[in-house]
Formats: structure tokens, sequence, C-alpha cells
């Protein structure tokens, strides 16, 4: 299950991009709309399940074989 954590990394992320007009309130409304509805559908499960495997590999980086 991925964390709170990267919810507020992506908001602050989305927050920047509004703030200096790298992306439009349309585009913005646009993505959010996006994702809310594809949080209700079958893909959703599999998304999550693929950024958390994206989420642990990278945060393995660099652990593996130190004792």
């Amino acid at each position: 299950m991925v964390t709170l954590s990267l919810v507020v990394i992506f908001g602050a992320l989305v927050g920047f991009l509004l703030k200096f007009h790298a992306i439009g309130f349309g585009a913005f409304l646009a993505a959010a709309l996006f994702g809310f509805y594809l949080a209700e559908t079958g893909a959703a499960d599999t998304i999550n399940d693929a950024v958390t495997s994206l989420v642990e590999a990278v945060s393995s980086i660099g652990t593996t074989g130190k004792s």
C-alpha cells in the first residue's frame, strides 16, 4: 500500500507546478479527475502494486549487500 507520504509529495509537486504556471488549472483539474475516476476502476490495485514495487526497489538501492 502506498503511504500518505507519496500523496504529500505529489500534492506539493502539483502545487509548485500551479504556482509557477508550468501547468494551468484546467490541466490540473483534468489530471485530478482522471486520477479520481481511475482509482474507482479495477486498474487501481495494479497501479498501486506497481508504484509500491517501484518505491521499494528505489529505497533498496544502495542497501543490498551491506551488513
